[in-house]
């Protein structure tokens, strides 16, 4: 397979960070600096910056329920708690593991961790309409308007872009769910302060198939292997 999407299948990088670090040479095959568009495979030594990597045996995927206050960063020596230090090793099975898609600090539930590039790079694009549902409180009563504004798609200046149209159910005065199939940054409070609402709570229930279901706020569990198998197929991937 191309040395981009090896990279991303140990759980390196994204394929595309994989060619940023191809190109400053950071990356050698049996030897031999790599280039863009070179092949490897299970047989093949491949290091990046020095560090020799393998293809995994099997994926780890996790589902995290992050707290509120938890920083989705790996390197930033000033974001107090940060992701990769609130998994146990016990769940990677010792093995280096990236979320697939964020959640700001301020805000809980639901994230997927792998070591599987594909698997991120196929639930990150934003084409392949992938479900996340989330649960929101704001700080004053819902309109009808606001709703429906949030049903149809909102502008949102700040990004130059529309929001898709997505599926919002009232659940009391000031709480609605909500099930977009983007990830725009900071999507649903951006899409509240253009309603002149301002997020007081925000929870992410599900992302595609997993739910948090009984978790407690920062834990960490394997998906099961049915859990797994579905996911990957709806990415269009096989395990």
């Amino acid at each position: 397979m191309r040395i981009n999407k090896f990279m991303a299948k140990c759980g390196v990088c994204s394929r595309r960070d994989a060619d940023e670090l191809i190109k400053k040479g950071e990356v050698n095959i049996n030897g031999r600096t790599a280039v863009i568009g070179d092949e490897a495979g299970e047989d093949d030594e491949v290091t990046v910056s020095g560090k020799t990597i393998s293809l995994p045996d099997d994926p780890v995927v996790i589902a995290y329920y992050k707290p509120a206050g938890v920083v989705c960063t790996e390197r930033d020596p000033h974001a107090g708690r940060i992701i990769s230090d609130e998994i146990p090793s016990s769940v990677t099975d010792g093995k280096r593991v990236t979320y697939a898609g964020r959640l700001d600090k301020d805000s809980e539930g639901l994230i997927i961790l792998t070591d599987d590039g594909d698997l991120i790079d196929a639930m990150m694009r934003g084409s392949h309409m992938h479900e996340k549902e989330y649960e929101v409180t704001v700080d004053r009563p819902l309109r009808e308007s606001d709703i429906k504004n949030m049903r149809n798609g909102i502008r949102l200046e700040e990004l130059d872009t529309v929001t898709r149209p997505c599926r919002v159910t009232r659940t009391g005065d000031s709480s609605f769910n909500i099930i977009l199939t983007q990830g725009l940054n900071r999507q649903i409070r951006r899409m509240c302060e253009s309603l002149g609402l301002k997020v007081v709570t925000l929870k992410r229930t599900r992302v595609m198939n997993i739910n948090l279901k009984n978790m407690q706020v920062g834990a960490s569990r394997k998906l099961t292997s049915e859990e797994k198998k579905t996911l990957y197929s709806e990415c269009g991937l096989h395990i």
